[in-house]
């Protein structure tokens, strides 16, 4: 084969994805139909999972004067009364990033995209078709052209299609979409706002639940804000985003002169979610698998997440260490997760999108007395699931299956401090508590590596106040309480957890984590569809 990964489509799921497979020595092949970035913003918000993945791939530092936390939201009634908040959770952040964030798109996929290029295991080709893909032995043969109208053909052994929500795969091999009954029509329109009419806008993110016209107002970084707007019956789309039309539009909140205007696109709002997400070689991913209504900020969210799920899992196979049928859990695994955010994203554009005033006065009715029974806000990060299934530790063998494992900031004995994945990496990871017997837990991790081949790192969480008086190198200190109380809610000692962050299983005992540990060696040895 010519390639371990093709990538078909370079925006910013396939972009994470690249970056990820280089980082994992895949050989790699990453095309893109678009000579260029797009340069309109587009996907505006992401969390702190995914944040943590940026981290992961090295552009976190990057990004920073293009990011900003992500301000509260609030749902108002056609009289400006507050239906329902929705706030980003409060310090310690057990990710280490805060929950929630803005951002520009265009800067963000340029920092991917450099960071790729900069990998020797990632070929980036732009203005590249691909023509066509053929299944042969071991992989798939593509067809690509390039903008000089030269055509080649690769080989690879993996294909991921990242080829956007009209998916040219897909559509080949007639993979059938889920439809989840939500279908509206809505225009997007970014502006830039002159500096002296910034602070004359609402400070936090409005969702203006008027049957006239819904619509939703959102701070961006800097200059950047955006308003979204449910476009009524018998309005041309096309008309609708002519710079006139915006300006009447926009008359509620600022006058033509107060904002420079950057772009106005009509999208329909769509609740999709592919059935099968693997063909053969070919995993579909981002908009090719799946299409959110944009309420809670999770569209992107949901195609970096499939690339961190699924990469790690290519890597093993990839090198002989775990079955092809660990491939399966991809789909076992992500399908759930965003079915259930989809859903909870539609149930919030249902609230937004109602034009009936009969049913908007009920609907206000009852989310008034909503609030006036629990006026506190809904965290936003409480809306996103763990992993309901798939690759991790099976029911009664033990416990935090499918959660998110904190990262707190941590420092050890050799004077490192910052994130935990900054330190541990992003392998296998066994964690236990301070009172662990060391020298067993280092033969236990020592012994998996021989058997298994794949590296596990030990990490023990320990107490004290000065790092240079732990006694091993796999001691850490945290800073923020975060892991220790995580570990105590949950009432265990051991912890094993997943390249992509997410707990294989968590255990009370010493004697329970290393079955546990016994367990996960043989799931790798036996993964089945």
């Amino acid at each position: 084969m010519d390639f371990d990964l093709a990538i078909v489509g370079l925006g910013p799921v396939g972009a994470v994805a690249a970056n990820l497979a280089g980082q994992q020595g895949l050989k790699v092949l990453a095309v893109d139909k678009l000579a260029q970035i797009y340069d309109k913003p587009r996907a505006f918000g992401l969390d702190h999972e995914i944040m943590r993945v940026f981290g992961n791939i090295g552009i976190a530092g990057d990004i920073a004067k293009h990011i900003m936390p992500y301000r509260p939201s609030e749902y108002h009634t056609s009289g400006a009364r507050v239906l329902k908040r929705i706030v980003a959770a409060s310090p310690p952040f057990p990710l280490g990033w805060e929950a929630n964030y803005v951002f520009s798109q265009p800067a963000i996929e340029a920092a991917l995209r450099q960071k790729a290029q900069s990998n020797p295991n990632i070929q980036v080709e732009l203005a590249t078709t691909v023509l066509d893909t053929v299944r042969m032995e071991g992989g798939h043969e593509l067809h690509l052209r390039a903008a000089s109208g030269e055509e080649r053909r690769i080989t690879a052994r993996y294909v991921l299609a990242c080829d956007g929500g009209s998916s040219p795969l897909r559509a080949k091999l007639g993979l059938e979409m889920e439809d989840l009954l939500f279908d509206e029509p809505w225009l997007v329109v970014d502006v830039l706002v002159d500096p002296n009419a910034v602070d004359r806008l609402p400070a936090t993110n409005i969702q203006y639940c008027e049957t006239e016209r819904p619509c939703t107002y959102v701070v961006g970084p800097g200059r950047h804000r955006r308003w979204e707007f449910m476009i009524n019956p018998g309005e041309a789309p096309d008309e609708l985003a002519q710079p006139q039309a915006v300006e009447k539009l926009m008359a509620r909140w600022l006058a033509p002169h107060e904002y420079e205007f950057w772009r106005a696109s009509a999208y329909r709002f769509h609740a999709l979610v592919l059935r099968r997400w693997r063909a053969d070689n070919i995993f579909f991913m981002g908009d090719a698998a799946h299409m959110t209504p944009p309420f809670m900020a999770q569209g992107m969210c949901q195609g970096i997440r499939d690339a961190a799920n699924l990469i790690w899992k290519l890597a093993l196979v990839n090198k002989g260490h775990a079955p092809d049928s660990l491939l399966n859990s991809y789909e076992q695994e992500r399908i759930p997760h965003v079915r259930h955010t989809t859903l909870v994203a539609k149930e919030l554009g249902r609230v937004i999108c109602e034009r009936d005033p009969a049913k908007a006065a009920l609907r206000d009715e009852r989310m008034l007395a909503e609030m006036e029974r629990n006026p506190a806000p809904t965290i936003r990060q409480s809306l996103i699931p763990g992993l309901s299934c798939g690759f991790v530790a099976a029911a009664g063998q033990a416990s935090a299956q499918g959660d998110l494992f904190p990262q707190p900031m941590v420092s050890n004995r050799n004077g490192q401090a910052g994130l935990l994945d900054e330190v541990t990496g992003m392998s296998f990871r066994l964690v236990v508590a301070h009172d662990a017997d060391c020298s067993s837990w280092q033969q236990a991790a020592s012994h998996w590596q021989r058997q298994v081949g794949i590296p596990l790192v030990l990490i023990r969480l320990a107490e004290g106040q000065n790092p240079s008086d732990l006694q091993h190198d796999f001691d850490v200190l945290e800073s923020d309480g975060v892991l220790k109380k995580w570990m105590a809610d949950r009432e265990c000692k051991v912890v094993l957890v997943r390249p992509d962050h997410y707990v294989y299983g968590a255990c009370a005992t010493f004697a329970q984590g290393t079955d546990l540990l016994h367990h996960l060696q043989q799931h790798l040895a036996t993964t089945t569809a």
